[in-house]
Formats: C-alpha cells, structure tokens, sequence
C-alpha cells in the first residue's frame, strides 16, 4: 500500500512540476521503489554526516537532503530509461518538486491509513 501511496504522490509531484517526466504511469511503480531505496538507504547516511550543518541551519539543511533525494531518485530512473525525457537541470524546479512532494504524500497519507497505526489501535 506504501508503495502505492508513493506513485501517486510522485505521479502527481511529476505532473504538477515540470520534472521532464514523459507522462508514463507504467514506470512509476519502478520509480516509486527507487524512491524508497534512495530514501531508505542513501538519505539516512546522508543526515548522518551533515548532521552538524542540519544543526546550525535548525533543521533547514533537512530540505535541501529532500531536494537532493528527489533530483538523485530522477537521475537513477532517466539513466534505466524510466519516464524521463532528461534530468531536471534547473535546481527551483527541483525545490519546487520537493515542496509539491512533501504536500501530495502528506495529503495522500492522510487518505490512505497507515497499517502500523491500525494494529496499534487494536
């Protein structure tokens, strides 16, 4: 279901933004799994080590790692040939991208229950 939830937030984070996605639903479940890899594997160790700049910046810097995930996640699927006509070069659409994603996954969230929660519940 997570899986799921993660198209559509990007799916619709693609639509919205000009990310040079070329429209393909198909891809996106693929995408969506990349997006967890990448958040799951690489973003963790990447707050680890600035974890002093998150710091100083009171959490800010926190943003720009999303931006970071969100434009390697897009680098990662054009170079497999999924959905992408190029990579995103201008950095605000990317920011854009990150805030839009943020937003979708937290309004699609809310629609969908998480599972952890619901065997809390009982």
């Amino acid at each position: 279901m997570r899986l799921l939830v993660s198209a559509v937030a990007l799916g619709l984070t693609f639509w919205i933004v000009d990310l040079c996605w070329n429209g393909q639903l198909l891809p996106l479940i693929i995408i969506a799994l990349i997006f967890g890899v990448v958040n799951a594997l690489i973003r963790p160790l990447v707050i680890l080590l600035t974890c002093p700049l998150i710091i100083l910046t009171l959490g800010v810097f926190v943003f720009v790692i999303n931006v970071l995930m969100l434009w390697l996640t897009i680098w990662v699927s054009y170079q497999l040939g999924l959905g992408f006509t190029c990579v995103p070069e201008f950095f605000w659409n990317l920011v854009l991208g990150a805030i839009v994603l943020t937003l979708v996954s937290w309004v699609v969230s809310l629609m969908v229950p998480d599972e952890r929660e619901a065997h809390r519940a009982h």
